[in-house]
């Protein structure tokens, strides 16, 4: 069996889909020949960590753990734990700050290069050849954010000579917040210094969007793969119990960023409480994960107190099955024009949860209209019937390469930050309704569309399976290996 090492931050992982990444990735390596042997920090600084993922790592996979040293610690000291504005889940944004904030953001940009994860780069360069030099691999990549991992990717690679694999699930210079960095010159040109060097002396780019992977190869002569983020079939398979409580669930999971957050769809479901008793009654706003507290703030100056439901932190199966028994999944992207190139991580399980909602019983047929069915990919654990399916409200640029997917799949709409969602969540309310035999609210909604989709050359079932995602990389570790 061939050997690849993984150099992760995250492991074990957050719930992020993201992140899940190589948790998938290693999942579905040993059948398909490759040993995965992970590194990462013993202690790392996370938001959460998802116990639950886990149990998909498989008996092959060694990991091996280094200490890490990071300045968090004396951040939270200094400012308290999330625990004011502009502090939460995305402190880099260009939200007002306090002048702690901007002075511990001052210092961890000008101090820390390319992130606080730095100073992890010199000590593991050295234990990992040691240890290769005993246990040799076949390949090595490196998935960042942090960026400062590539650098160790580099850095074996340049003693060593083995094939390197940079993978990048955001961008570096150009990732949105970015340009928030209050960086000096001679910092900002060390960056871009540093990403090039990444993009030039690796054997392999792997990108996770088409726009990024065209940016990278414009830049650099190495090969520039794209091998997007997805969703595992199997975190879909359980069959869920009915919903008959009545509710119009807007679910979001995962992090929730105050930079982006939604103004005009709280406005628009305050009106639609106003306009109606009933609704009011029977809407559900259920947040899971890290929510910013100007979110919590915004929804209840909307006047949604009472319909919001904080559900925290979940693992991941109940993530999921939050969002396949949601009327309404929201997807709100982040502001800054950069964003507009990537796909948040949990788009493809938002898809998912359209194409296998939650389930009613393993003999009914299901009703889903071809436009949002070619998601389905046959296979030994196929998720049960459904009865309806939710739609996606994604709130960003309606240009965005998020609005493109969605668009072209027929699972949901994107919204720009200032317009009004309230005739999309109308449509599927009247939908959820007028529901019968197992009608899907989709179908309703955008009747139109599913028609042309049904000619249309459509993104196939796997390019978005983790399993058909693992075997484009193990084709492209296999290239490299020989």
């Amino acid at each position: 069996m061939r050997r690849v090492l993984i150099i992760s931050y995250y492991w074990p992982p957050t719930g992020g889909s993201g992140v899940q990444r190589w948790v998938k990735f290693a999942k579905y390596l040993p059948s398909l020949g490759w040993q995965p042997v992970v590194y990462t920090p013993s202690n790392p600084e996370q938001l959460a960590v998802d116990e639950s993922l886990m149990a998909e790592i498989p008996a092959e996979a060694e990991v091996l753990k280094q200490p890490i040293r990071e300045p968090y610690a004396i951040y939270h000291k200094l400012m308290g734990r999330g625990s004011g504005k502009g502090a939460g889940v995305n402190p880099i944004n260009s939200q007002k700050k306090s002048w702690k904030q901007r002075l511990m953001l001052w210092i961890r940009s000008n101090f820390f290069v390319p992130d606080p994860r730095a100073g992890w780069v010199r000590p593991s360069v050295g234990f990992l050849c040691r240890y290769l030099s005993e246990h040799p691999v076949d390949v090595i990549v490196t998935t960042g954010p942090p960026q400062s991992v590539h650098l160790i990717g580099r850095g074996l690679h340049r003693r060593l000579g083995v094939p390197w694999v940079a993978d990048f699930r955001d961008p570096w210079t150009r990732m949105f917040f970015f340009e928030n960095l209050p960086l000096l010159p001679w910092v900002r040109r060390r960056h871009f210094k540093l990403e090039q060097s990444v993009l030039d002396e690796a054997t392999a780019i792997v990108s996770v969007t088409p726009r990024v992977q065209a940016d990278f190869q414009a830049r650099t002569s190495t090969p520039v793969h794209l091998i997007t983020n997805g969703y595992d079939e199997p975190d879909f398979a359980a069959e869920l119990p009915v919903r008959n409580d009545g509710k119009f669930r807007v679910v979001h999971t995962g992090l929730f960023a105050s930079d982006g957050n939604p103004l005009e769809l709280w406005n628009a479901l305050a009106g639609l409480c106003s306009e109606s008793a009933d609704f009011a009654s029977r809407l559900e706003i259920r947040l899971a994960g890290k929510v910013d507290p100007e979110i919590v703030e915004a929804i209840t100056e909307a006047g949604l107190g009472a319909q919001l439901h904080l559900l925290g932190y979940l693992p991941h199966p109940e993530s999921v099955a939050e969002l396949r028994q949601a009327d309404i999944i929201l997807l709100p992207l982040r502001h800054g024009p950069e964003y507009s190139k990537v796909y948040p991580g949990k788009i493809f399980e938002c898809m998912a949860a359209v194409a296998f909602p939650s389930a009613t019983g393993k003999g009914q047929v299901r009703a889903l209209e071809k436009g949002a069915r070619y998601l389905h990919s046959p296979s030994a654990e196929t998720p049960a019937p459904a009865t309806a399916s939710p739609a996606i409200l994604g709130i960003g640029p309606v240009d965005s390469a998020a609005a493109e997917l969605l668009r072209a799949t027929c699972t949901g709409e994107m919204f720009d930050w200032d317009a009004d969602p309230s005739g999309f969540i109308r449509d599927v309310a009247a939908a959820r309704n007028g529901e019968a035999g197992g009608g899907c609210g989709l179908r309703s909604i955008f009747p139109e569309r599913v028609a042309q989709q049904r000619g249309a050359d459509r993104p196939s079932p796997a390019a978005y399976s983790r399993r058909a995602l693992t075997e484009k990389l193990v084709t492209l570790l296999s290239a490299l290996s020989h």
